[in-house]
């Protein structure tokens, strides 16, 4: 990534706003994508004794509790004026990781639905604070002609750490790495919102005035994006189709030790590590073609990525079926390497995309209802319904034919609607390109 040319002369500020957005973000969205996602399957169902049906119901209320509470907190960051206080921010951010902190701690305690859904309840109160201050924070950290950068590297230094560091999928072990990481994470947060250091409240102070320079997204020009206008409302809807396909599918596949075994959680380091390499490649690809080319392109190569992932899964199951000895070799990582592209893409794409379609009077809204939707309400929502299907026993091939299918919908559903929008330019006589 590059320095923005007018902040030559505090570059070292400017070096720090990047590092503490990357470092944060990087630190929740690890967060969010093992402890919470694949961590809570296993409380529920191994420790506390409900059925994959029942924690699909739990895990989808967690969605939709963590909806309404980020869209609460995003709306009262913006009229209260705390979306362009990065002192406040801070101070909001220490609270909610002291409070997922404690909740990390006692988590593989939890052996009651009530405590079970205690947790729950106290978790999405946790996160739907969280997601909309720390999206927020690039208005601050992060000037507009980096963002894809940044995004990128996010992307990147999470997955790769995700798959090239060998982890059992259970809600002890992971309890164990978040409280280790995390500790020293609060002492870090809790200098930095407390306003008693003076060389880091000069740098910060510096840093809080940056959202007049850059904190208006890139989308946003001539005209501020509106959240009841179609420039928003679009980007949400695709965005909670490719993480309600993602999710949907990365479930069932690692829920079937034949496919995962040979992927994410393969005993052959060689084959974690192509994965977590195509992952970085995936990430510094999304990062340069959001920056230099439109965003409908990015949403492109991400739905046409993962129909192609999932066409090839699909594939490779049917030629199983019909000619079993050609199965009995040694597993590719292609199919693996290619999903994790994909989902780098689309990743990169929401670390960027919503401080990019938000100003600095609504960059709260904004990321609460973006995130929310697209992200939490998608990925749980497609997990309660992964959970449902194989609660009702569907078979591999047809949970993945499910999700086939609602991958090349996008595609086409995408493609159709970027041909008809030139069609009506070019009827008003506009320019087709």
């Amino acid at each position: 990534m590059r320095l923005p040319t007018y902040a030559r002369e505090r570059r070292w500020t400017t070096l720090f706003g990047y590092v503490l957005f990357v470092a944060l973000m990087v630190a929740g969205y690890y967060y969010n994508l093992t402890f919470v996602q694949l961590g809570l399957i296993d409380l529920g169902t191994r420790l506390v004794g409900l059925s994959e049906t029942a924690v699909s119901a739990w895990m989808a209320a967690l969605a939709l509790c963590t909806l309404v509470v980020a869209a609460v907190t995003g709306v009262t960051m913006d009229r209260r004026g705390w979306s362009t206080d990065l002192p406040t921010k801070l101070r909001l951010l220490f609270g909610v990781v002291c409070v997922q902190f404690a909740l990390t701690l006692v988590a593989p305690h939890v052996r009651s639905v009530p405590a079970f859904g205690a947790w729950i309840v106290a978790a999405s109160v946790g996160l739907g604070v969280g997601f909309p201050v720390s999206f927020s924070l690039a208005i601050d950290l992060v000037p507009v002609p980096d963002r894809g950068y940044v995004a990128a590297a996010i992307t990147a230094i999470a997955y790769f750490g995700a798959n090239a560091i060998p982890l059992t999928w259970s809600i002890d072990v992971f309890s164990r790495v978040m409280v280790a990481a995390m500790a020293p994470g609060l002492v870090v947060l809790a200098v930095l919102a407390s306003g008693r250091v003076t060389r880091i409240e000069a740098i910060l102070s510096e840093l809080g005035d940056q959202h007049r320079e850059f904190g208006t997204g890139r989308f946003c020009y001539p005209d501020p994006v509106r959240a009841r206008t179609l420039a928003f409302a679009v980007p949400v809807v695709l965005m909670f189709g490719v993480f309600f396909v993602d999710s949907l599918g990365f479930l069932r596949i690692i829920d079937t030790p034949s496919l995962l075994l040979s992927s994410w959680q393969s005993p052959d380091l060689a084959t974690r590590w192509i994965i977590a390499v195509a992952h970085v490649v995936g990430a510094l690809m999304a990062g340069v073609i959001y920056v230099h080319y439109p965003l409908n392109r990015v949403f492109l190569w991400t739905f046409a990525l993962f129909a192609l992932t999932h066409v090839l899964y699909t594939s490779d199951l049917r030629v199983a079926a019909a000619f079993p000895t050609l199965a009995a070799g040694p597993a590719s990582p292609l199919n693996p390497a290619f999903y994790a592209v994909a989902v780098s893409f689309y990743t990169t794409l929401n670390f960027a995309l919503w401080p990019d379609l938000s100003t600095p009077e609504t960059i709260g809204t904004h990321s609460a209802i973006g995130v929310g939707v697209a992200g939490w309400l998608a990925t749980f929502t497609s997990t309660a319904l992964a959970l449902y299907f194989q609660a009702a026993e569907l078979t591999l091939l047809s949970h993945l034919n499910v999700v086939q299918a609602l991958s090349l919908l996008l595609v086409f559903g995408l493609g159709v609607g970027l041909y008809l929008r030139r069609a009506v330019v070019l009827s008003r006589g506009g320019s087709a390109t």
